[in-house]
């Protein structure tokens, strides 16, 4: 599985990602700075599923209804660099071909799944 990484996730993550064999285009390592937008564009043109930190992708994609590969929003208030690494590992290990082309939402103990079908009525 062939992910990519909004500059807002933590190097662990990513690193932890790349140990456990999945393929990481970190947008931190790839270009710095660039808009949501074009974060949006890349997972769009490749169908790749994006990790994010950033709740302006749900606007992009719900409302402004923007094709996507899926997007694993992560809500992690007050965890540890290791328990994100491993709750993101596990998670993308044990759900990420469900993820694909979905709105997901991680938290410290819940994974929320918002299917393209739900998706789709909002466009």
């Amino acid at each position: 599985m062939i992910l990519i990484a909004d500059e807002n996730i933590d190097w662990p993550i990513v690193e932890g990602l790349r140990h456990h064999g999945y393929t990481v285009t970190y947008v931190a390592e790839l270009a710095p700075g660039i808009t949501d937008d074009e974060v949006l564009k890349l997972c769009s043109s490749s169908n790749t599923l994006l990790i994010t930190a950033d709740k302006d992708f749900g606007e992009l994609v719900y409302r402004n209804g923007w094709l996507h590969g899926g997007v694993l929003l992560l809500r992690f208030a007050g965890l540890s660099a290791q328990a994100k690494k491993e709750r993101v590992v596990w998670t993308v290990k044990e759900h990420g071909t469900e993820m694909t082309g979905c709105f997901s939402v991680l938290t410290p103990s819940t994974l929320r799944i918002r299917s393209r079908a739900v998706f789709d009525k909002y466009k």
